[in-house]
């Protein structure tokens, strides 16, 4: 087996790292970095403005290093009379190392739906819930928490930029290592990889299997074309090596 990560920035490459030391042959492929939001510059005022108790939500680890980075560039801080919330434990417990907060998190599943079956989120009339992000997302927490009487505001922390690379080069160095399997932890990376491989080369990518971290990425990727679709539990690096680990037993 020889996969191709195509996580971004240092966890993409910790991946890989660990794969290699477990002697799996892995390629670190990302497809887009990230750069600072349109947004940022109103974060902090966006914080102060909230009501004690109000929530903020932080979708990935990625809208806690923007977010913090300029908390600490403008002198304000994480405020403790507010409620702050992630989807993944690995997320909660990064934030709450960079904030000193209490971080809530769904337990048994980390999606969307998960986190609007907290006890906190089943009333929320009147509640303002900020959520930091990137410059696109799922809007369905938004959604359901807006029906549920939440006042939300969605504020852009980072925005995805691609990668230029020389797509046929690149596509067949992933072929001579012999990639027959594809790491791929989000819809926008799914999107951008079908986009990336030749249409020539369609048939090798969609042969390959492929491992991701949520039912609507495995959905999405049978949808276009996918056969061999596993699921790992959780989106963080040490589950996703365990499930590519178990699949060579």
């Amino acid at each position: 087996m020889a996969v191709l990560v195509t996580r971004p920035d240092e966890r993409g490459k910790q991946l890989v790292d660990l794969l290699n030391q477990s002697g799996i042959v892995a390629l670190h492929l990302p497809l887009f970095t990230f750069e600072s939001g349109g947004d940022l510059e109103a974060f902090p005022k966006k914080l102060t403005q909230l009501n004690c108790g109000d929530y903020v939500f932080l979708v990935s680890q990625s809208a806690v290093d923007f977010s913090v980075k300029t908390l600490k560039e403008t002198g304000f801080y994480w405020r403790e009379d507010l409620q702050y919330f992630t989807v993944g434990q690995r997320t909660a417990q990064y934030f709450s190392c960079q904030s000193e907060q209490v971080v809530r998190y769904p337990i048994s599943q980390e999606n969307s739906e998960a986190l609007l079956a907290l006890p906190q989120m089943q009333r929320l009339d009147g509640k303002q819930i900020l959520i930091l992000r990137g410059n696109s997302g799922r809007e369905y927490f938004a959604e359901q928490a807006k029906q549920r009487g939440a006042i939300v505001d969605i504020l852009e922390c980072y925005r995805r930029e691609p990668i230029l690379y020389n797509k046929e080069e690149q596509t067949s160095i992933c072929k001579r290592a012999g990639v027959d399997t594809l790491v791929v932890t989000s819809l926008e990376i799914l999107q951008a990889l079908i986009e990336f491989v030749p249409e020539n080369e369609q048939n090798w990518l969609k042969g390959c299997r492929l491992v991701t971290v949520s039912p609507r990425i495995a959905e999405a990727a049978q949808q276009q074309g996918w056969q061999s679709v596993t699921l790992s539990p959780k989106a963080d690096n040490p589950s996703l090596l365990n499930t590519l680990l178990s699949s060579m037993t």
